[in-house]
């Protein structure tokens, strides 16, 4: 009889659970029982395990074998557990000792050949790892450097099951073939297919801002969005530059601190979009998903395991939807729990599972199905009956989580070509949108909230107030009915947003106006500038 243990980690959405795998070999017929609530892939792992360690030069033991996964009341799922299940019956077959790999957390799918390959949720796998106490996890080598991100943790690179043997005993690493990396570990077809059709992949330079030839007012829309985290919808005929502009904002957004990046590089580790060169996902993501994409793709899910969708992938960035009324209207009404709690339940038969989902929506789109109706409409072919049905496949309760609202109007031909059609660079507009959001993260201090976006409206009707008669515009569009009680609220969040850009120490009644503008996409009164902003 023998008996060994050593550990790995379950995913349970992006969080962690350690598991204890344990192999028992005693007398009797050749079998090999895998108990603890394994799913398919890891059934399959028996054969796997079988031909590796068989195919490393060890002698499969002919008794019965039991490999137990604890605790047996939480799911297990992947290929991860290939590595461990092979090292603990090896240490109960009398090959290694025991004692070697009872602290050792190892995750790795092992090919027949015993070579190992990586597996998708390396990072946050390693994070509760290292949130449990462990010290020592062993990973296959090309995903060392994902692993390594986690402080606190000695990571062993290693690639086959031959070379992790020979490090446990002390031997010299064996010559092998080159570590397996062609495994084509890109996004799960079941869960993220469109989720990332556009924009710049994670970790690439975004696009300059002063690519766009005018639209002054929808750039400053742009900054204004980025400085406070408000949702952003633009409304223009198509080549207007509603897509360029989408696209220049993760340019203008803070880099991602050290735990935002952890963070984020977990959930992409998941999906399977990290790049091994780099692991570690440093600047706001941008998630462009097709209008064809399905439900899954946009919240997650999936058969299976659920996945994370797009709005998972864009957290700490940008989610980004061209055409949004070609969407699916109950794939749009779906982003109205994340849009508001940060985060994204997918309730499955056998749980619940929630992903994280703290991004800032984009969408864009035209004023009719022909798209040209803009200006005074005379080439457009669409009948006002048909332009209305057309927008109002955007809900109203999605449209009223929207904070700012802007007209992309048609670029002229004077303005393309001016000299001084080249607005300012994104870097330029970066150090204002920065100097904003540390404005606003001292005002935030010890609350929690880090943007105005995420400030309850009860705090900011309460705790951060504005003088009364800053609020008259806003308090007659209430009580004519042009603004819900959310939508004054999130006009005060602009306005602090607006007061931060400004260095103002609180809203002016310019701020608050000017926020009720963004809102209702409406420009009132003789104090609006070329941009149509009020100063």
């Amino acid at each position: 009889m023998g008996f060994a243990r050593t550990r790995s980690v379950t995913l349970v959405g992006v969080d962690g659970v350690v598991v204890e795998v344990q192999a028992d070999l005693e007398p009797g017929v050749t079998t090999f029982t895998l108990v603890g609530l394994p799913d398919r892939t890891l059934v399959e792992s028996k054969e796997r395990v079988r031909a590796a360690v068989v195919n490393s030069g060890e002698e499969w033991p002919q008794r019965r074998l039991t490999v137990g996964l604890s605790p047996a009341t939480v799911p297990k799922t992947g290929s991860g557990f290939d590595l461990p299940i092979a090292a603990a019956m090896l240490a109960a077959a009398g090959v290694l000792d025991p004692r070697a790999i009872e602290d050792l957390v190892m995750i790795g799918e092992l090919g027949l050949d015993g070579r190992l390959r990586p597996v998708r949720g390396v990072l946050p796998a390693v994070m509760a790892a290292a949130a449990a106490g462990c010290v020592r996890v062993v990973v296959p080598s090309v995903a060392a450097g994902e692993a390594e991100l986690v402080p606190g943790v000695a990571v062993w690179g290693v690639t086959s099951l031959r070379h992790l043997l020979a490090r446990l005993r002390g031997e010299p690493a064996p010559a092998e073939p080159e570590a397996v990396r062609d495994i084509g570990l890109g996004p799960d077809p079941l869960a993220v297919v469109g989720a990332l059709t556009a924009g710049p992949p994670a970790g690439s330079a975004p696009a300059d801002l002063a690519d766009v030839a005018g639209q002054g007012r929808a750039r400053r829309a742009l900054e204004v969005c980025a400085a406070g985290g408000h949702h952003l919808f633009l409304l223009g005929s198509p080549g207007a530059g509603k897509t360029m502009l989408a696209e220049r904002l993760p340019g203008i957004l803070p880099a991602l601190d050290g735990p935002a990046s952890l963070e984020v590089s977990a959930v992409h580790s998941i999906a399977g979009t990290l790049r091994p060169d780099l692991p570690l996902v440093t600047t706001p993501p941008f998630c462009a998903p097709h209008h064809s994409a399905t439900m899954p793709a946009i919240v997650g899910g999936g058969n299976g395991l659920p996945r994370p969708g797009a709005v998972s992938l864009a957290h700490r960035g940008v989610l980004f939807l061209d055409e949004s009324p070609e969407f699916s209207g109950r794939v749009l009404d779906a982003l109205r729990q994340p849009l508001e709690s940060g985060t994204v339940t997918v309730a499955r038969s056998g749980g619940m599972l929630c992903f994280p989902a703290r991004f800032l929506l984009v969408m864009a789109a035209n004023p009719c199905p022909c798209g040209r109706f803009s200006g005074r409409g005379l080439d457009c072919t669409c009948s006002s009956l048909m332009r209305h049905k057309y927008l109002a496949r955007l809900s109203g309760p999605l449209m009223d989580r929207i904070d700012v609202r802007v007209t992309v109007d048609t670029v002229s031909r004077a303005e393309l070509f001016a000299p001084e059609a080249a607005g300012e660079r994104s870097e330029v507009v970066a150090a204002r949108v920065l100097a904003a959001r540390e404005r606003a993260a001292r005002r935030l201090a010890g609350t929690g909230w880090t943007v105005n976006a995420e400030v309850p409206g009860r705090e900011l009707r309460t705790r951060w107030t504005v003088d009364g008669d800053a609020l008259d515009r806003a308090a007659r569009d209430m009580e004519r009915g042009f603004l819900t009680a959310r939508g004054l609220d999130r006009v005060l969040r602009v306005a602090w947003t607006l007061a931060d850009l400004h260095a103002h120490p609180r809203p002016t009644r310019s701020d608050v106006d000017t926020a009720l503008e963004l809102r209702t996409g409406v420009i009132r009164g003789d104090t609006a500038d070329d941009d149509g902003f009020e100063r």
